[in-house]
C-alpha cells in the first residue's frame, strides 16, 4: 500500500513539473515572439532629439506665457578627441561605474529596481546604465510601463552590440541635460566655465557630472550650491574608487575652488572654500581656480517663480518629460501683481541700500483661501550678478526675529491663556545654569547665562499678552514660548506650515526670537492660517498640467487642513491689527496701517541686524517681505519697520484695490471672567481677588449690580508662575511654585522692582467683611399699574397712558417696555 501511494506521488510530482514546464515555455515564446517585433531605429535618429514639443509656463490667466522652457535651445555636438577625459571619467563614475564592464544593462540594477518598485506599489526606479539612457533620450516615449523598460533593456542590448562603449559615451555626452535649455558637454562647458570640453579640469569635471541627475536642483544659479559641492565630492570619491584619479589628482581636485561671481569686491564661492563654513567674505578669492559664469537672461517673465515651478515639474514629472514632453502649464501666478511686486522692489532697493546698507528684497503673496501663491520675487532683480539676484531668498532658510511671535503666542491661546494674560517685562536670566542676576552659579560658566534685552534696551514692568506681541517686546515674548511649551510651539509651527524647525533638541527659548532658521514661504503660509480663521491652504503654484495632447495630468485641487481653533486665530488677528496697541512702536497709523482695511501684521528684526521681516494679511491676502544681503552682511541697526515695512505697505495697499474690503469677525468674549485667575484677567498685582461696590467700598453680593460691581485683588505682586500652573492655567494654583525650574530667576527682578518702586503690598484683611449694605432684597423697586387698565379693552389704533406706580429705596432712571414679550421701547 505504502509502494503504490509513493508511486502515485512520483507520477504527479512528474506530471506537474512537465505542465510547469510547458507553460515557462509558453510565456517565455510569447515573451520573445513580442521582443522580436522590437525594432531598432536607424542611428540617424539619434540626432533628432525630440525636443520639438516644448514645456510651456503660464500665468493663471493661461494667455501670458512665463517661459518656454525650450526657446533658445543650445546644443553643441563635438567628436570624441575633443571631449576631456576627465569628464569621461567623472560621468561614468557618477552615472554607470559599470559601464566598460556590462552589456548595455546590468542584472544587479534591473532586480534592486524591480524590488523597490514592488516595495513602492510603482513603476518609478530605472535602474539605468548610461547606454539604456541614452536609448531612453533618444528613443523612447517618457511614459513609465514595463513595456517601455522592457523595450529599454532589449534596444540597450541591441545597442551594444551595434556600437562601441566610446560611441555610446559620447552620444550620451552630446546630448545630456546639463540645466535650462544646455545640452551636451561642449555646450555645458561654454555655458559654465566659457572654455572647451576637451579643456576642463577634473573640479570642472566633476561640477558638470554632477549635473544631468537633476539639472536644476544642482544648477550653480540655483538655492543648492552646497548640494552641489557634495555631489561634486561624491563625483571625485567614485573617481578615486574606480582607479580613473590617483590619490595626488583626488587631493589636488579637492583643493580646487570653484568662484561663483556676484560682485566685482565680493565672491561667492564654492569647493575647498565651501568646506570652510565661512558664510561671507569682504575681500575678493584670490585662491580661484576657475569660476562660473554669470547667468544671462533668457527672455523669462518672473523667473524665480517659473524657476520653482520647473523645479516641482522636473519632481512629479521627470526631467524628460518637461524637455520634450509638450507640457502645458497654467499657474497660479498673476503676472499684473508679480509686476508691481517686480517695480516696487527696484524703487524701494536703492533707498534701503543708501539708508540701512540693505540691497536685496524678497516679497511672497498668497490667496489665504486657497494657498495658490499669487507673486514670487526672489530678489529685487533675478539677472543682477551684482547682489546675487538668481538666488531665490523666498525659499531660503534665514532667521525670522520676532516675525515668529505669533505662533508661540497662538500656542499659548491654545492652552487658555488670554490677551489680558499679565506678565513682566523686566531683565530676565532665564538659564538655570545662572543665578537670578545673570551671574553663573559654576565660575566658567558665562558663556551659559542668557539675559536677553528688547529691541529698545527699555524695560515696561507689567505688561498684558496683547501689548507684548503689539509691541514686539522680547522678555514677555520668551517668557510666553516657556508657558506655551517649546515642544507644542513647534508642533503647531509644523502644522502651519513650518518645515524646517523638525529637531526639537536643537532650540532653546530663543527660538520665540527667531532663533530658527524657516523661509518666507514658509511663513507667509503660516500667517494665511490666521487670515483664513485657523485652516491651513497649503501653498500651490499650479492651476493645472495638460500633456500634448491636451489630457490634464493634474489641477488645481484647494486642501484645507484645520490646524489652529478659530478663536485662536481671531485673538491673534484682533492683536495683529490693532494700531492702538502696536502705537507705542510703531506709532499711530504707521507703517503697518492702511486706511480703511483690517491688516494684520507683524515685523521681525534678527539680533544681528541680517535680516528683516514682516508678514501681513487680510481675509483674503496674505503678504511677506524681506530685506537684506544676500551675502549675510549685517544692515544698519534698524528695525524692520523702517526698513522692509514701507516696500511690503505699498505693495499690500496697492494690491488690495483688486480686492473687495472683508473684514474678521471679533473674537467670542470670555462670558464670565469673574471665573478667570486674575493674572489671566489683567491683574499684575495679586492673584487673591474679591469685589467690591465701587461705591461704597462694601464687599458686593449678588444683589449688586453688575456695573456697580468692581473687582480688586489683595496686592501681592509675584510672577505669574506663582499664581498658576503653566501646564493647565486655569486649572488649581501650584502648591510649591518654587518647584518650577523658572520660578526663582522669574521672581528675582520683580522683588527688585517693587522695591525700587516703593510698592506697599497687602494682606487679606484689606478685604472687606461687611456685605453691599446699599442694594438688598427689601431696596429693590416695586412697580405696578395704575394705566392701562387691566380690565378695558383698546382698539389698535387707540392710545394708552401709561401710568406706573413705583416704590423703593432709590429712585427708577430708566424703564424698558414690553407687550407680549417684545420690546417697543
Amino acid at each position: 500500500m505504502r509502494r503504490r501511494i509513493l508511486k502515485l506521488r512520483k507520477h504527479r510530482l512528474k506530471e506537474i513539473a512537465l505542465w510547469t514546464g510547458v507553460l515557462g515555455f509558453f510565456a517565455v515564446g510569447t515573451l520573445f515572439l513580442w521582443v522580436s517585433t522590437f525594432t531598432l531605429p536607424d542611428l540617424s535618429a539619434f540626432s533628432e532629439r525630440k525636443v520639438s514639443q516644448s514645456t510651456k509656463i503660464y500665468d493663471r490667466t493661461g494667455e501670458i506665457l512665463l517661459y518656454d522652457l525650450n526657446r533658445g535651445v543650445k546644443r553643441s555636438v563635438v567628436l570624441d578627441n575633443e571631449i576631456s577625459r576627465n569628464i569621461k571619467n567623472a560621468t561614468v563614475a557618477i552615472e554607470d561605474s559599470d559601464f566598460y564592464e556590462h552589456r548595455g544593462i546590468k542584472l544587479t540594477s534591473i532586480f534592486r529596481a524591480v524590488l523597490a518598485n514592488i516595495g513602492a506599489g510603482s513603476f518609478s526606479q530605472g535602474g539605468s546604465t548610461i547606454t539604456q539612457q541614452v536609448v531612453k533620450n533618444s528613443l523612447l516615449t517618457t511614459e513609465k510601463k514595463i513595456s517601455r523598460k522592457l523595450k529599454e533593456w532589449i534596444l540597450a542590448f541591441k545597442l551594444e552590440r551595434l556600437l562601441s562603449k566610446t560611441e555610446i559615451l559620447d552620444l550620451y555626452l552630446n546630448d545630456a541635460p546639463y540645466g535650462g535649455t544646455v545640452y551636451g558637454i561642449e555646450e555645458a562647458s561654454e555655458t559654465y566655465f566659457g572654455k572647451k570640453a576637451l579643456d576642463l579640469s577634473i573640479a570642472e569635471a566633476a561640477y558638470l557630472a554632477s549635473l544631468p541627475n537633476a539639472p536644476s536642483y544642482y544648477s550653480p544659479y540655483g538655492n543648492n550650491k552646497q548640494q552641489l559641492e557634495d555631489r561634486k565630492n561624491l563625483v571625485l570619491s567614485k573617481m578615486l574608487e574606480k582607479k580613473f584619479l590617483s590619490q595626488a589628482e583626488y587631493d589636488s581636485a579637492k583643493k580646487e575652488v570653484v568662484c561663483f561671481p556676484s560682485s566685482t569686491t565680493n565672491q561667492k564661492y564654492v569647493g575647498a572654500a565651501a568646506e570652510k563654513s565661512i558664510p561671507s567674505i569682504k575681500e575678493p578669492v584670490t585662491r580661484c581656480t576657475s569660476t562660473f559664469r554669470s547667468q544671462e537672461n533668457l527672455g523669462i517673465k518672473a523667473p524665480h517663480f517659473v524657476m520653482f515651478i520647473r523645479q516641482y515639474l522636473e519632481d512629479t514629472y521627470g526631467q524628460a518629460a518637461i524637455e520634450r514632453g509638450g507640457l502645458r502649464v497654467t499657474t497660479t501666478l498673476d503676472y499684473g501683481l508679480q509686476q508691481k511686486a517686480e517695480a516696487l522692489a527696484k524703487q524701494f532697493a536703492p533707498d534701503n541700500k543708501k539708508n540701512f546698507n540693505a540691497e536685496n528684497l524678497s516679497l511672497v503673496a498668497l490667496d489665504p483661501k486657497t494657498g495658490q501663491i499669487l507673486a514670487m520675487l526672489g530678489s529685487r532683480d533675478y539677472f543682477d550678478k551684482e547682489i546675487d539676484g538668481n538666488f531665490n531668498v523666498a525659499l531660503a532658510h534665514r532667521q525670522p526675529g520676532s516675525s515668529f511671535k505669533p505662533i508661540v503666542y497662538a500656542e499659548a491661546f491654545n492652552k487658555g491663556y488670554t490677551p489680558d494674560t499679565m506678565v513682566f517685562d523686566l531683565a530676565t536670566e532665564f538659564d538655570t545654569d545662572c543665578n537670578p542676576d545673570g551671574a553663573p552659579i559654576i565660575k566658567g560658566n558665562e558663556d551659559k547665562c542668557y539675559m536677553p534685552e528688547n529691541f529698545d534696551g527699555k524695560y515696561l514692568g507689567p505688561i498684558s499678552l496683547r501689548n507684548a506681541l503689539a509691541q514686539s517686546r522680547n522678555i514677555p515674548a520668551i517668557k510666553v514660548l516657556y508657558l506655551a511649551g517649546l515642544k507644542d510651539s513647534l508642533r503647531l509651527a509644523k502644522d502651519m506650515g513650518i518645515k524646517s524647525l523638525t529637531n526639537v533638541g536643537q532650540y532653546g527659548l530663543t527660538l520665540v526670537l527667531g532663533g530658527g532658521e524657516v523661509s518666507l514661504m514658509d511663513m507667509t503660509e503660516a500667517y494665511s492660517v490666521l487670515a483664513a480663521g485657523g485652516f491651513r491652504n497649503p501653498y500651490q503654484g499650479i492651476l493645472r498640467v495638460e500633456d500634448k495632447t491636451g489630457k490634464v495630468l493634474e489641477s488645481f485641487e484647494p486642501r484645507p487642513i484645520k490646524v489652529l481653533p478659530e478663536q485662536t486665530a481671531l485673538l491673534i488677528n484682533d492683536i495683529l491689527s490693532d494700531d492702538a496697541a502696536r502705537a507705542p512702536e510703531f506709532g499711530v497709523h504707521g507703517t503697518l496701517y492702511i486706511e480703511g482695511r483690517p491688516v494684520a501684521a507683524k515685523t521681525g528684526t534678527t539680533n544681528d541686524y541680517r535680516d528683516a521681516w514682516i508678514l501681513g494679511y487680510t481675509p483674503n491676502l496674505a503678504v511677506g517681505a524681506w530685506a537684506g544681503n544676500n551675502d549675510n552682511s549685517p544692515m544698519v541697526k534698524k528695525i524692520a519697520g523702517f526698513i522692509v515695512a514701507p516696500f511690503w505697505n505699498a505693495f499690500i495697499k496697492e494690491t488690495l484695490k483688486q480686492y473687495p474690503v472683508e473684514t474678521w469677525k471679533k473674537p467670542a468674549a470670555i462670558e464670565d471672567k469673574t471665573a478667570l485667575k486674575p493674572v489671566l484677567n489683567g491683574f499684575w498685582q495679586g492673584g487673591q481677588a474679591y469685589f467690591v461696590n465701587k461705591l461704597s467700598g462694601e464687599r458686593a453680593t449678588e444683589f449688586t449690580p453688575l456695573e456697580l460691581r468692581e473687582e480688586r485683588v489683595v496686592k501681592q505682586i509675584h510672577s505669574i508662575l506663582y499664581w498658576l500652573d503653566k501646564n493647565n492655567p486655569n486649572g488649581p494654583p501650584p502648591s510649591n511654585p518654587a518647584d518650577d525650574p523658572q520660578f526663582k530667576l522669574w521672581e528675582y527682578p520683580i522683588r527688585k522692582w517693587v522695591a525700587e518702586n516703593h510698592i506697599v503690598e497687602e494682606t487679606s484683611a484689606v478685604m472687606p467683611t461687611a456685605e453691599d449694605s446699599m442694594h438688598r432684597p427689601e431696596f429693590a423697586p416695586k412697580v405696578s399699574f395704575i394705566n392701562p387698565n387691566p380690565n378695558l379693552v383698546y382698539s389698535k389704533n387707540q392710545n394708552a397712558v401709561i401710568a406706573l406706580n413705583i416704590t423703593g429705596k432709590f429712585p427708577v432712571a430708566k424703564i424698558d417696555y414690553f407687550i407680549n414679550d417684545n420690546f417697543i421701547g
